[in-house]
């Protein structure tokens, strides 16, 4: 799994004028799903996330806090461009992505297994069009991966 997490003061998910999802102060985290994953790589970021610490911490300086210190919440977008491939191309080719019937029960693993943590869980819709709108506070944005690329 493919996670862009961005550190946020307010994000949100649109489907056509609905919004399914929105957070205040927190992650937005984008998630691509590859062919290779699997139940161990739901593991591995719904460990991870939560305790991620790039939130300043009490003087203001440094990255010490994660999104549960700070009490923030996540909002978790499939992305399955993630796993685009341009090298030697122009059209970006999607082959290394998991097909829909194997991403979503993964998503919805790593979307359940985030909220058992006890972290306030939005999401945006999945296999949907979807706007995505979020203030990036920093900037602050990471590249997790569950596999060594």
């Amino acid at each position: 799994m493919r996670a862009v997490v961005q550190r946020v003061s307010r994000a949100r998910v649109l489907v056509g004028a609905r919004e399914a999802g929105a957070i205040g102060a927190g992650l937005l985290v984008l998630v691509g799903i590859g062919r290779e994953d699997g139940e161990q790589d739901v593991r591995y970021l719904a460990s991870k996330l939560p305790v991620l610490r790039i939130f300043e911490g009490e003087t203001g300086k440094g990255m010490d806090r994660s999104v549960v210190d700070v009490g923030g919440s996540l909002l978790i977008v499939s992305q399955f461009t993630l796993y685009g491939e341009t090298r030697g191309q122009r059209r970006p080719s999607f082959i290394a992505a998991a097909p829909p019937e194997q991403a979503r029960p993964l998503y919805e693993a790593l979307v359940q297994a985030l909220r058992d943590s006890g972290v306030p869980v939005s999401t945006g819709e999945f296999q949907a069009d979807m706007q995505v709108e979020l203030v990036n506070d920093g900037p602050v944005t990471l590249v997790v991966e569950s596999r060594t690329p």
